[in-house]
């Protein structure tokens, strides 16, 4: 059983503005066109209201502050308690609106983000893109980019778009009262401005791409930590305690490395903005000064001109003051855009050296009556046929070595398939070709489905074409199709889902039953919907009823986990599964799963291996006994006697054509020493 690696570094190419200004709108323009569009621009035309008033605040004390500092200078005791009290008042209207800016801004990212994850996690799940993502090792730390890099993405958004808004309905409130004031300031205030501007962009252009860096850095850190506690018994076992250390804290020290160049480069940066904030708190004061000595103008409008100063300023020093989050935006931009085009097939990454020879097709067949092929006559399927292989040549994604040449079978019921082979032969990735994980090379594997097809796809919606043939036929979409059509895969070391113990046993048939139980919440009111939408598959097939607890009990004592009820507080306890349970005791879970779903045809990869003789024969009499037929890899001699067909499959490592590396005979035609040299 190969075990997931960390994704191999890729190659960092810094994006262009044009990029960056693609991959932006690419990741924020579908939630304002999407199911939710109307509550969204509702509220953000509200963020946009209160943005103005909250100008028009501002411009309000502006004049405010020149009557009150011109009371002051007057020495007007009368004018000065009069604009004192105007002030007070203007706090009391004023300070709420800018509140409800605030508020009404941070629950707008809140739900852009709720749907943006909604909608990244579909696509990262739809078509088994979580699963090419890492068996081929395509990107960095997918986890990341959904949880922090949106949050980041739809916070900071937002608050630039607000920024952006209220600068420019800023910069045409103030320019009339500096300019009105002394026209030479406005001049003053452009060439400022665009000299920080530019210095700011010199001195901060290796910004973005240290963010980015930081960002993987963190999260390949991260990654190890979770690793070193999802594997803490191999690790322990193994005594790797050292190496683990070694190799998080060589992590760390990339991280840290990368983030002493990004603090060096914000503090160069740093000495060049502080310096300009600071002079600008003197500067106009310094430009109309000889004004106010001469007479021309109040001590109070030097108060006003030194604040509309620093509000058309801050609007075109946005660059200058905001230049650190603005590179760090741009790298969330880059990773988001990334992960988008991935999601979209547009990555280049995900077109593999063996894309030219993905050939092999998934197909399931109908064993009904109610489908006419293309000449008007019935479909010729054997009842008795659950699975054909037709000329299948397996190839791996990448390389493109061959492993298995031009395999041609049929299975039907109550035949027992033992899959045997040296280390390396391919036995598992035959697996995954069979699931549709694996597609790199040429062959039909065709499913015989009980029932009709036409009634099988009739869930789908109507956004959701299925690929129906006129012939009864009908490709592959979704894990889900194949789970519905009664094909069933159950792994060396079984997965264990975050939940209860019912849960475990549920998954994956009922688990969508189990989620949107009404008894899950019942008092439930949530607005989002689009968060309650699991779905990310066609809707085909059906599946029996769920079962009942007292089934549930039953299926444990039947593969003889009884005893785990009481130790565990029952079928609704929360336990890390995975931890809690030994791998035998989670190889017979998977069993009881097995004969919950009974499905037409289950594919075993080394199912038992933690398990004793005994538990192993008797698991392999319940599957039979419920009339499953099944397909097993093994290396065990004791599992040629629950079988009665076995394939043998020799190791090539040939990227060219090569001779039938496989034979298929009845169990009982094995030589002995044949079977012993495929067991050791």
């Amino acid at each position: 059983m190969a075990m997931a690696l960390a994704p191999a570094p890729r190659i960092r190419v810094d994006s262009d503005l044009k990029t960056l200004a693609r991959r932006f709108w690419k990741v924020a323009a579908p939630y304002w066109w999407s199911e939710d569009k109307v509550q969204a621009r509702l509220r953000l035309a509200a963020v946009f209201a209160l943005t103005l008033a909250t100008t028009g605040i501002s411009v309000g004390f502006n004049f405010l502050g020149r009557d009150f500092y011109n009371a002051l200078a007057d020495k007007d005791q009368e004018q000065f308690t009069k604009q004192l009290l105007y002030y007070l008042g203007g706090f009391a209207v004023g300070i709420p609106f800018f509140v409800l800016r605030d508020y009404a801004r941070e629950t707008l990212s809140l739900r852009w983000r709720s749907w943006m994850t909604s909608y990244y996690m579909k696509r990262y799940f739809k078509n088994r893109t979580f699963y090419k993502i890492q068996s081929q090792s395509i990107i960095d730390n997918p986890d990341q980019r959904i949880n922090d890099d949106l949050s980041a993405f739809t916070g900071t958004a937002l608050a630039f778009s607000l920024t952006f808004f209220n600068a420019a309905v800023d910069l045409i409130s103030f320019s009339n009262i500096l300019y009105g004031i002394y026209p030479p300031l406005f001049i003053v205030l452009i060439v400022y401005s665009l000299g920080g501007t530019g210095i700011s962009i010199f001195l901060g252009k290796n910004l973005v791409n240290l963010n980015f860096m930081q960002e993987k850095k963190e999260a390949d850190f991260r990654y190890g930590l979770v690793r070193v506690r999802e594997n803490a018994e191999s690790i322990a076992f193994y005594g790797g305690e050292e190496n683990e250390l070694q190799l998080l804290l060589d992590r760390f020290r990339r991280a840290f490395e990368n983030l002493s160049e990004l603090l060096i480069a914000s503090r160069n940066l740093e000495f060049f903005t502080n310096g300009y904030r600071y002079l600008i708190q003197i500067l106009p004061a310094a430009v109309v000064a000889p004004m106010y000595f001469s007479g021309k103008i109040e001590f109070g409008v030097i108060n006003q001109s030194v604040s509309a100063f620093n509000h058309i300023l801050s609007d075109f020093s946005l660059i200058v003051f905001q230049f650190q989050s603005i590179s760090a935006f741009s790298a969330v931009i880059d990773r988001l855009g990334e992960f988008d085009d991935l999601l979209d097939g547009n990555d280049s990454s995900l077109l593999s050296k063996s894309d030219s020879i993905d050939g092999i097709n998934i197909i399931f067949k109908s064993t009904g009556l109610s489908v006419l092929s293309s000449n008007g006559s019935l479909p010729q399927s054997d009842p008795c046929v659950v699975l054909e292989i037709r000329n299948l040549t397996l190839l791996t994604p990448r390389s493109g070595n061959i492993l298995i040449t031009d395999l041609t079978m049929e299975l039907k019921e109550k035949d027992h398939l033992l899959v045997m082979g040296p280390s390396g032969s391919g036995k598992t990735s035959l697996l995954r070709a069979l699931a549709g994980l694996w597609t790199s090379g040429t062959g039909d594997v065709i499913y015989h489905v009980r029932g009709s097809m036409e009634l099988q796809t009739s869930n789908s919606g109507p956004d959701e074409p299925s690929d129906m043939q006129s012939n009864g036929e009908e490709l592959l979409q979704s894990s889900k199709q194949r789970r519905d059509n009664g094909i069933f895969f159950v792994p060396q070391r079984p997965y264990m889902v975050l939940g209860t113990l019912r849960q475990q046993l549920l998954y994956p048939t009922w688990i969508e039953d189990v989620y949107h139980s009404p008894n899950n919440d019942p008092q439930s009111t949530d607005p989002l919907t689009f968060l309650s939408e699991v779905s990310t598959s066609d809707g085909v097939g059906s599946k029996s009823e769920m079962p009942t607890t007292d089934e549930l009990i039953r299926v444990l004592e039947v593969v003889k986990l009884g005893y785990i009820l009481p130790r565990f507080d029952g079928l609704d306890s929360m336990h890390d599964w995975a931890s809690v349970l030994s791998l035998g005791e989670q190889q017979r879970l998977a069993f009881a799963r097995l004969l919950l779903a009974k499905p037409t045809l289950v594919l075993l990869d080394e199912s038992t291996s933690a398990l004793d003789d005994t538990n192993e024969a008797h698991l392999y009499s319940q599957i039979e006994a419920a009339g499953i037929t099944y397909i097993s890899i093994g290396h065990r001699k004791t599992l040629h006697k629950f079988h009665n067909k076995v394939l043998y499959i020799s190791k090539s490592d040939s990227t060219d054509s090569v001779p039938r590396n496989w034979d298929l005979k009845p169990t009982d035609q094995m030589p002995i020493e044949e079977s012993s040299s495929f067991a050791s």
